[in-house]
């Protein structure tokens, strides 16, 4: 019993109080030896009701020994001026990118204010890409892209092609676990 009451004393009266955040928790250490080891304990004495979320995350790397040196009020407060002004920014972004979809839906004379985000219009590109019935690419002749490749080019292209294809050959019959190794 003496011993549990010696340890509260000086858990009262060892502590040093570090700073205080903004929502008023007031944060403290002190040194304790434990086996011979000395170590600085860390807690938060919250202001009202305890909600872990309320503590600043400049704060919880202090408490869980990531920071070696408690945040200061100058930092706290630069902190909150640079987190204000990303706020600030990514607002100024998404009011940019509205009106930037505006013009763009305005000018192709749709008129689609749904507030989503929408994705690349897939249809469209999967209409440029030529395609035969087998699922096989197919090669456009060159006046079809405007005659901009060299016929030799093309050539060497297939021929590289042809001999570094991926696919499989076998049948699978002499298949082993394991033993695969990646094309060179």
């Amino acid at each position: 019993m003496r011993r549990l009451l010696g340890k509260i004393s000086g858990f009262l009266s060892n502590r040093t109080m570090v700073g205080v955040d903004k929502t008023g928790n007031k944060y403290f250490t002190r040194n304790e030896e434990v086996d011979g080891i000395v170590k600085e304990k860390r807690w938060v004495i919250f202001k009202g009701e305890e909600d872990p979320t309320s503590i600043p995350v400049e704060w919880i790397c202090w408490l869980n020994g990531q920071r070696k040196k408690a945040p200061t009020p100058e930092e706290m407060m630069e902190l909150e001026a640079r987190r204000e002004r990303v706020r600030q920014n990514v607002a100024l972004l998404k009011k940019e990118e509205e009106e930037e979809r505006i013009t763009k839906e305005g000018s192709k004379g749709k008129r689609v204010s749904t507030g989503k985000v929408s994705g690349p219009d897939l249809k469209s590109f999967i209409q440029q890409l030529p395609v035969s019935s087998e699922g096989k690419e197919v090669e456009e002749p060159p006046s079809a892209m405007g005659g901009l490749r060299n016929p030799q080019e093309s050539l060497a292209e297939k021929e590289k092609d042809e001999s570094e294809s991926s696919e499989p050959t076998g049948s699978g019959a002499s298949f082993r676990p394991g033993t695969w190794q990646p094309p060179t």
